[in-house]
């Protein structure tokens, strides 16, 4: 069947997490409770890398990129979805469904690819000391990050052109709280299957090759613990657990989703609600749990209370003739 130029669908019905309006009551304070409790966490976060030298290392820079994508991606899904929780009947129109779809990809992707840059921080890092402040500096950092929102773009862009061609002329009901694409592709008035098969070529392969490679890289570097001092094993050690543990957090629920071609999987509304609400804010706090750089220099600012010296960004030191550590085990996580 050949697909058309126009869209007879104007307007999609989403069930979302539950049709019971006490449930619906208590999901929208629980949900709102923790973005007033996290959301503000990833700022400050942000605000507190930006502001102070001592973590002006590449692996801070990342983990600001990572907590600044997190917000964004966080900012997709959820406004739309607690506003429906008061809503009778819960539509979004098929311009703010694309637009929708794309953003969560694009954002999605670029987080992906991030997680991998922020691999190659730490391989570097353990595997080329010598070599980590040529490999990974300031100009390479930037490049990489700009990298990843590139390759998010376009990945974004393959899955809002596969979905923005397909006819609608029946059906509009979507089983859960947001518009993704393979959902969309299973109430087109066509014949999908070629384009089933490029979503999943474009997302559960990609992923589950990515989410391969990860898991060989940590394990390479976890491996070559053996080679380290007692401290250095307690130092790099922390910082490949924490990644790992977002990794499996971040890349788990998305191979659930998409790693199963052409059918639903059990319970996927609320697992999507992990991967799209829950996990990417706790992500950056992941990384910080064990992080006593952040502690320390925290309990130092609320110690200053105005008094003390002018921190400024990337790089400045914070007193004069003090430059900022960057030595690859010192930068724990």
């Amino acid at each position: 069947m050949e697909y058309k130029n126009y869209t007879v669908v104007t307007e999609f019905v989403l069930l979302g997490l539950s049709q019971n309006h006490e449930v619906q009551r208590i999901l929208f304070f629980v949900i709102l409770l923790f973005y007033m409790i996290i959301l503000p966490s990833n700022i400050f976060l942000i605000l507190t890398i930006w502001r102070h030298s001592q973590l002006g290392s590449p692996m801070y820079f990342f983990l600001a990129n990572l907590s600044f994508l997190d917000i964004c991606y966080c900012s997709v899904t959820p406004p739309k979805m607690l506003a429906d929780f008061f809503s009778h009947r819960k539509t979004i129109s098929y311009s703010s469904c694309m637009a929708q779809l794309f953003f969560l990809h694009f954002l999605g992707a670029a987080e992906a690819f991030l997680l991998m840059v922020m691999a190659y921080d730490r391989y570097v890092a353990i595997c080329k000391p010598l070599c980590y402040t040529r490999l990974v500096n300031r100009r390479v950092c930037c490049v990489l990050v700009g990298a990843t929102w590139g390759g998010g773009f376009i990945h974004g862009i393959i899955q809002f052109a596969l979905s923005i061609h397909l006819p609608f002329c029946g059906p509009n009901i979507l089983d859960n709280f947001f518009c993704d694409v393979h959902q969309l592709v299973k109430l087109a008035c066509a014949n999908t299957y070629i384009v089933e098969l490029l979503i999943f070529l474009n997302n559960g392969v990609v992923i589950i090759m990515c989410f391969t490679l990860l898991l060989i890289s940590y394990t390479v570097l976890l491996l070559k613990l053996r080679t380290q001092s007692s401290k250095a094993k307690n130092k790099v050690a922390s910082t490949c657990v924490s990644h790992i543990i977002v990794v499996f957090v971040m890349w788990g629920p998305a191979m659930y989703i998409y790693g199963l071609p052409f059918q639903a999987v059990p319970m996927e509304k609320v697992v999507a609600v992990f991967h799209t609400v829950i996990f990417p804010l706790t992500n950056p706090m992941i990384y910080t749990l064990r992080n006593k750089e952040i502690k320390g220099l925290i309990s130092f600012i609320k110690t200053l209370k105005r008094t003390g010296p002018k921190i400024e960004p990337w790089g400045t030191p914070l007193v004069t003739g003090h430059q900022p550590d960057v030595t690859p085990f010192t930068l724990s996580a």
